[in-house]
């Protein structure tokens, strides 16, 4: 038997991992105002490549960021539906929503996101200040 997480538990869930991406979007703003430091003084081609690399992987974190985020905001009032809904059966409400299936993608975002802003801090301290 599954055990299906209380509608509660899923709205904080998804409040605690917008407030996650909302960091996230905050500290991409950081990273790209980084980059413009990086590109004014930056000669080498390889570090222009390698900034520009960065800024479209920044853009492209951005929009799953901004989609992820629309989803929850989506998922949170439909629980907030239900919620008011005392006959509603939440095993089903939990199935017909995919919850499953958004965790999942937050997840692999947190992964690629770990992943780019290790990879990027590694080419920034690799420049010369």
């Amino acid at each position: 038997m599954t055990i299906i997480p209380s509608i509660m538990s899923l709205h904080l869930r998804y409040r605690l991992w917008i407030a996650e991406m909302n960091f996230d979007i905050t500290v991409l703003r950081i990273f790209d105002d980084s980059l413009k430091e990086l590109l004014i003084v930056a000669e080498d081609p390889a570090v222009i490549k390698g900034i520009e690399n960065f800024e479209e992987q920044f853009i492209s974190l951005r929009k799953e960021i901004d989609v992820l985020k629309h989803e929850m905001h989506l998922m949170k009032m439909k629980l907030a539906a239900y919620s008011r809904e005392t006959n509603r059966d939440n095993e089903k409400a939990y199935q017909t929503d995919n919850h499953e299936g958004l965790e999942i993608d937050y997840l692999a975002f947190r992964d690629k996101f770990d992943k780019i802003k290790t990879a990027y801090r590694q080419f920034e301290s690799q420049l010369p200040h």
